[in-house]
């Protein structure tokens, strides 16, 4: 395709590749979703059902996928070169850290690495690495687990016993487990990449402090924003299109990708549309006001994108409407309450800690020096020590719990 000259054979290639690797994607993750939405209208209408067998979803589907698209997509585009053979091909698609949940790495910032990866399996580099997955793992383990185990336990009681306040403490805790899970994972990835000589990029970038949801999306998924942006938004005509209306449809519809992306159900693709709704209403006019706010702006961004989780949560429209119904209608609760206990509130305040400490400029100097290339003897000496304290903790929360879900492994 790269050295083809004529260019209705290189776009019939590239329709052939792109058709093969979105149908193995539509098939296996959404045919289960199409049958049962046909199913209930032909039950309506009185018809006889379609017989299906359920498929079983394969992990990580959606995440490499796309790195299959990008490859292609970058060949054709004559970005970069093909790999120069197939193992070389399977080293880009399946190298194991990012192999099932990112960051989705796009081909033509990743190809060169996988002839040059060993002149940066530096002693430092490795280190620095350890260190990433120490503190990925102690995201995942000691916060994430415990957020994820309450709000479980919250979303799993009927609602109608649950008082208002404990249904908020049950988003809170949803919101602070998918962004500690999908983070920490992300960490340890780039960290073992590290380690093997690999740079990924950065996937997160405190997205709870953002002052817009349009700057949340530039903080959260990091790879896959870029990957929609790139393959998807430019092509519908990006911010070069004639109208403005065509402008928002396509951010619109960007978006609602984006949610049926994450799943098949109706939740994820409200949650993308939901998304959608207020890049849309930011672009018209709210943004001038959020500009003005300036960092306060995020006591707008973090309450929006918290009820926008739920969708995501419980992917059932019915039973999504009616928990946000009861979080604004005040109820004491009918007797069976969830108590939160003292590992709960700790872990929690270290969360909200973790979230929100970068809205200090001093601690995002901070952070910034962390995550930079350049250690000091002191440095690494205090990293070691922090990092083997979390890991300690962390393989101490892991032998002593059963409950360990990674959120993304599913999509």
């Amino acid at each position: 395709m790269f050295d083809q000259q004529e260019k209705a054979r290189r776009t019939l290639l590239l329709s052939l590749s792109l058709s093969i690797n979105l149908g193995l994607l539509v098939y296996f993750k959404y045919s289960n979703f199409f049958v049962e939405n046909i199913n209930m209208a032909l039950a309506q209408l009185g018809l006889k059902q379609v017989l299906w067998t359920k498929l079983i979803l394969p992990i990580g589907i959606s995440f490499y996928t796309f790195e299959t698209i990008t490859y292609v997509v970058d060949v054709y585009r004559r970005v970069h070169k093909p790999l120069r053979n197939f193992w070389n091909y399977q080293m880009y698609i399946i190298l194991f850290p990012k192999l099932i949940a990112g960051p989705i790495i796009r081909f033509h910032d990743f190809a060169d690495q996988i002839y040059g990866h060993t002149l940066h399996e530096t002693t430092d580099n490795k280190l620095r690495g350890l260190y990433r997955f120490f503190f990925g793992l102690g995201k995942k383990v000691l916060i994430a687990n415990v957020m994820g185990a309450n709000a479980d336990a919250i979303f799993n009681t009927l609602f109608t016993d649950l008082g208002t306040f404990t249904l908020w403490i049950g988003m809170l805790s949803y919101t602070f487990q998918i962004y500690f899970d999908f983070s920490g994972y992300s960490d340890m990835a780039i960290g073992l990449g590290m380690m093997m000589g690999f740079r990924f990029p950065e996937n997160f970038n405190n997205p709870y402090i953002a002052t817009s949801v349009t700057d949340f999306w530039r903080r959260w998924h990091i790879t896959l924003g870029s990957w929609m942006r790139n393959y998807l938004y430019i092509p519908l005509g990006g911010n070069k299109v004639k109208s403005k209306l065509r402008l928002y449809l396509n951010l619109w519809l960007v978006f609602l990708a984006s949610g049926f992306w994450h799943g098949a159900a109706w939740g994820f693709i409200l949650w993308g549309a939901y998304h959608g709704f207020f890049l849309v209403i930011e672009r018209i006019f709210a943004g001038r006001w959020l500009e003005k706010a300036g960092r306060f702006a995020f006591l707008y961004t973090f309450p929006v994108v918290l009820i926008g989780w739920l969708f995501f949560k419980l992917e059932s429209l019915g039973t999504s409407l009616h928990y946000l119904r009861r979080m604004f209608v005040w109820h004491a609760g009918n007797g069976h309450h969830w108590a939160a206990d003292k590992e709960f509130i700790f872990y929690l305040s270290v969360a909200a800690f973790f979230s929100f400490f970068t809205l200090s400029r001093r601690a995002g100097k901070l952070q910034e020096k962390l995550l930079s290339p350049n250690y000091t003897l002191a440095m690494h000496c205090t990293m070691m020590i922090l990092g083997l304290f979390v890991f300690i903790l962390s393989a101490g929360k892991i032998t002593g719990s059963d409950f360990n879900p990674f959120i993304y492994f599913r999509f």
